[in-house]
């Protein structure tokens, strides 16, 4: 059900509201508050006041029946019923009572006074609330103005289902360099002893995904000292100076808290280089400037350790990332096979799954995967089994769960017309088979025309069957071959092209474009980079570095190279006709066949 928000009232309104209370004050509690001040006595006892001389002013009001009289000592102001009396205004001239008048409102200074003070606490009052209205608008309450400059840093508090670091996997590496840290605010001494001292910041660089911000809280949760935790970005003030104020006020608390933990997630929000250029973003500069002369601040051994995490290395300031700021950086990059394996099997302890799986096979089909995106594997695999009523998820739920991370969910309506189907029949198996006639090519796992939707009418699964750290050349050519695999089944079956190997066509010539410009494999220019690669952790951004001339013969050189794999992967085709009509006509009628399905056919 959704929640329906109150309207926020215009400022109009309170200012009606104030004018309002002034208005009924003045009418119905200040007449009452003056009614109040004024005693009631009976006739008998005002004509004896007047005998005693003790009244000084004294005003007839025929109209209201009222005599109002004024103690001769004090300004106490009485008030009596009128009664037929001949005598009362001689009485009065006798005693020399004045008879001039009086307002009541004159009566009381006190009066006075509260009919000014009251509108003005009503106003006051008024604008303090929509002062606090207007403040928790912007996101501040009503203490924004004094917490303005104020380090908002979440301290830590350790728990039982804090996360440690049993629930880390895949970056051992990372883990080692990190218990250290844990140790040393542990037990100091024995560091101290040898004369060694700790770094004082640590940072944390990889890709998006691998765990960077799950390796600061797992040190949270191993370290039994305050942990303060903050955002890069929540030191950007709109206020020149904030950002600074707030580095100032959260190394204070850090050093009030010695020795404990400092962790600034996407440091490079506030610890990009500074380049000099007019219109520069001159809060995020001084905000950096306070965080390095913080960080100079420290004395060694002081038990303040700084953790940040970055997937932009290359953008921060290299003050920042100087031996004596931040002396270590622990890199957190994608897992190997056996850390996939190990993060899938940290995650799957949180859900049912059979006893049957094998996350080692698992592991092989994820290959690239982050430790985010394995975790979301596990996931979606216990999703899939809940969906087919199963109380535990199943090897084949793992394995379409991969198909579900990597090419988005069966479109269940997607309906392919029939030459559309053996369309995408011949370019998956044109994949395949070009892949197994090549010795150096992943075996073959799935191929599947069950469109996605991610877009993809098809797809064949090859999967590693070890660990590969480097690909040679050979490699290289084979993986363009295969890529061109599609096509060439459909130039050779159907005598025509279509819009299906867009894809491939990106792929293939990417792959060669880098065999030529960033790994030197080409017998013309040979050991000369003329590419180079920028955000390597977020996307890997390239740029070319070389003369229009040298441009235009890499362009060549990779037309050629594309070409030659081409050609390479129709006469594989050509010569395996037979296994490519027998092979499409399967998955035609099929639609899914595994790696061994694919291979028995082959080899039959």
């Amino acid at each position: 059900m959704n929640e329906v928000k109150t309207p926020k009232k215009p400022l109009l309104y309170y200012y009606c509201v104030a004018m309002l209370a002034v208005v009924l004050f003045n009418l119905l509690a200040m007449p009452w508050l003056m009614e109040r001040s004024i005693h009631q006595v009976d006739y008998n006892t005002f004509v004896s006041m007047v005998d005693a001389g003790q009244v000084r002013e004294a005003s007839i009001q025929e109209q209201d029946n009222l005599i109002v009289f004024i103690e001769q000592n004090s300004n106490t102001v009485y008030k009596t019923a009128m009664v037929p009396d001949e005598k009362l205004i001689q009485r009065l001239l006798d005693k020399n009572v004045s008879t001039s008048g009086i307002e009541i409102e004159e009566s009381s200074f006190f009066m006075q006074l509260l009919g000014w003070i009251a509108p003005l606490v009503i106003f006051i009052a008024i604008g303090q609330f929509m002062s606090r209205k207007m403040m928790e608008k912007m996101g501040g309450g009503n203490s924004m103005m004094f917490n303005m400059g104020k380090s908002n840093a979440k301290v830590y508090v350790k728990s039982a289902e804090g996360i440690k670091f049993s629930d880390v996997a895949g970056e051992d590496e990372a883990k080692e360099n990190l218990t250290e840290i844990v140790d040393y605010l542990h037990d100091p001494s024995k560091y101290q002893e040898i004369g060694a001292s700790m770094p004082k910041g640590i940072l944390l660089v990889g890709p998006p995904g691998t765990g960077k911000t799950m390796l600061a809280k797992a040190v949270a949760g191993e370290a039994n000292v305050p942990f303060f935790s903050m955002s890069g970005s929540e030191f950007v003030e709109m206020f020149v100076g904030m950002g600074a104020s707030k580095v100032r006020d959260l190394f204070k608390q850090a050093k009030e808290k010695s020795p404990c933990i400092v962790f600034i997630d996407e440091i490079d929000a506030i610890g990009k280089k500074r380049d000099g250029r007019l219109g520069g973003n001159d809060e995020r500069e001084q905000t950096l400037n306070q965080l390095l002369t913080e960080m100079d601040g420290f004395e060694g051994n002081n038990g303040v350790i700084i953790l940040a995490a970055t997937n932009r290395p290359e953008s921060l300031d290299p003050a920042l990332t100087r031996p004596g700021r931040f002396d270590r950086r622990v890199p957190v990059e994608l897992p190997d096979l056996k850390g996939r394996e190990e993060i899938l099997k940290v995650h799957a302890k949180k859900i049912k799954v059979s006893d049957e799986a094998d996350f080692q096979q698992v592991a092989r089909m994820a290959s690239g995967a982050s430790g985010a995106e394995l975790a979301n594997i596990v996931n979606e695999a216990a999703l899939q089994a809940v969906r087919k009523g199963r109380k535990y998820a199943t090897q084949s739920d793992l394995e379409e769960s991969i198909e579900v991370v990597i090419a988005g969910y069966q479109k269940k309506n997607a309906i392919l017309t029939d030459k559309e189907k053996w369309t995408v029949a011949y370019h998956e198996i044109g994949h395949a088979l070009v892949a197994a006639k090549q010795t150096n090519s992943a075996p073959v796992q799935k191929i599947t025309i069950i469109p996605r939707t991610s877009g993809a009418l098809g797809y064949t699964m090859q999967v590693e069957a070890d660990n590969h750290y480097l690909m040679t050349k050979e490699e290289m050519e084979n993986k363009i071959a295969t890529f061109t695999g599609g096509r060439a089944a459909e130039e050779i079956v159907f005598g025509t092209i279509s819009t299906g190997a867009a894809n491939d066509i990106e792929q293939a010539t990417k792959l060669a474009r880098a065999m030529i410009t960033r790994y030197g494999m080409s017998q013309d220019f040979g050991m000369v980079a003329m590419e180079t690669v920028t955000n390597q952790y977020l996307g890997g951004d390239t740029s070319l570095s070389c003369s229009p001339e040298t441009q235009t013969e890499i362009d060549q050189q990779v037309v050629k190279l594309v070409k030659k794999q081409h050609d390479k992967a129709a006469q594989i085709l050509k010569d395996s006709r037979e296994k490519l009509d027998e092979l499409s006509k399967f998955l035609y009628e099929k639609e899914t066949i595994t790696g061994d399905e694919f291979m028995k056919i082959l080899n039959k």
